[in-house]
């Protein structure tokens, strides 16, 4: 990455580090948990983080560590069910923006997304000072624009924080910038029992980046055959899908928990199973391993699991590539479908504790035969 002229001069000069500092992450709560970085590197120096996030990315922003106030506005340009942004909509975030009179702003976005609409309506509601990466000429709209390489997959997460840096904020020392949520976490024992079992998280946030159901389904028998406790977790949204995939071989906590008792679900397991959605994100901030279901619809060097043992499947190489859909473009979803339930089992087996998987002198088509006896007699 690298940092305009504009950028280079206010390294030299840093902004006050006193004050109230806006940071802006306004879409789905992964989108703000890979934020979580750089806002801990504001809150380094602020006295006070306000984070103005969209509504799928309330809940996320208030677990993070170094947010003291969250400020929801649905952003007519990023949000997946975008309203019509009419000066009574826009009027509502500037006056909110006023009331809590920030000094600075950084607006944090990811590589598709333009930072200069919500930096007009910032400077409207008498934002002095602006941050933002922006290829685009941004006239006066930005006090500090950030140019990045767009050709260059970088994870999320850094590319967020270099934003920070070329602002003036820097991770305070030991913090290691991975993710991270606030603790303690709620209790969740009485919804899992004792840690040490394996999440299955079916859903996903658009139906291309979903590993089939009934793969998911037949994962949770091989998992459950395999001596391993299974936890089903999905939204209020999915309970139809968690309680075809856990059937009797799982907990279903689908639509039973808060994110924050999610996260508490996720810490306490061994490993977690999951498509490029929400929770990859969640478990990664609890540092547990992720198997990795990852449609390549955009690039896994930005997107995966960032900063914890990860096993990423499905074929990168698809047709589907780069495209960015929410409906798989190509019949049978290949990038997915492809992945079998056999190989999200050795996934889990490497990652977490051991079970009695394989045994000796057993190769993968063995195995996979003596655990689906072992799932149809159980």
């Amino acid at each position: 990455m690298t940092a305009s002229s504009s950028a280079a001069k206010a390294l030299s000069a840093p902004w006050s580090r006193t004050g109230t500092v806006l940071v802006a992450r306004t879409d789905n709560a992964g989108d703000v948990l890979l934020a979580g970085p750089a806002i801990r590197a504001v809150a380094n120096h602020a006295a006070r983080v306000v984070v103005l996030a969209g509504p799928n990315g309330q809940a996320a922003a208030e677990l993070l560590p170094g947010v003291d106030q969250v400020i929801r506005w649905r952003t007519p340009w990023i949000d997946p069910a975008p309203p019509p942004l009419t000066g009574e909509h826009a009027a509502r975030l500037i006056e909110a923006v006023r009331r809590v009179a920030p000094r600075q702003a950084l607006i944090l976005t990811s590589f598709h997304q333009s930072a200069l609409p919500l930096a007009a309506l910032l400077r409207l509601a008498g934002v002095p000072r602006i941050a933002a990466i922006s290829n685009d000429y941004p006239g006066s709209l930005l006090d500090v624009r950030h140019t990045v390489d767009e050709e260059v997959d970088v994870p999320e997460a850094e590319r967020m924080l270099a934003l920070a840096r070329a602002a003036g904020f820097e991770l305070p020392p030991g913090d290691d910038g991975r993710l991270a949520v606030r603790h303690p976490l709620p209790p969740v024992g009485h919804l899992t029992g004792p840690a040490g079992y394996v999440v299955v998280h079916p859903g996903a946030s658009v139906p291309a980046r979903a590993w089939p159901a009934d793969h998911c389904e037949r994962a949770v028998r091989h998992l459950a055959a395999a001596g391993y406790r299974v936890v089903v977790t999905g939204t209020p949204g999915e309970t139809a899908l968690t309680a075809r995939v856990a059937g009797s071989h799982a907990v279903d906590l689908g639509g039973r928990t808060s994110l924050a008792e999610l996260a508490g679900v996720l810490a306490g397991a061994e490993a977690v199973v999951v498509a490029n959605t929400g929770p990859a994100h969640l478990a990664a901030a609890v540092a547990t391993p992720v198997v990795s279901l990852f449609a390549p619809t955009v690039p896994a060097a930005r997107w995966a699991p960032y900063g914890v043992a990860v096993t990423l499947l499905g074929d990168q190489h698809a047709p589907c590539r780069g495209s960015r859909a929410q409906v798989c473009p190509v019949a049978g979803h290949p990038c997915l479908s492809s992945v079998t339930p056999a190989q999200v089992v050795d996934a889990v087996r490497r990652l977490a504790a051991p079970q009695d998987w394989v045994e000796e002198g057993e190769d993968e088509e063995d195995t996979v035969r003596r655990l689906t006896v072992k799932e149809e007699a159980s």
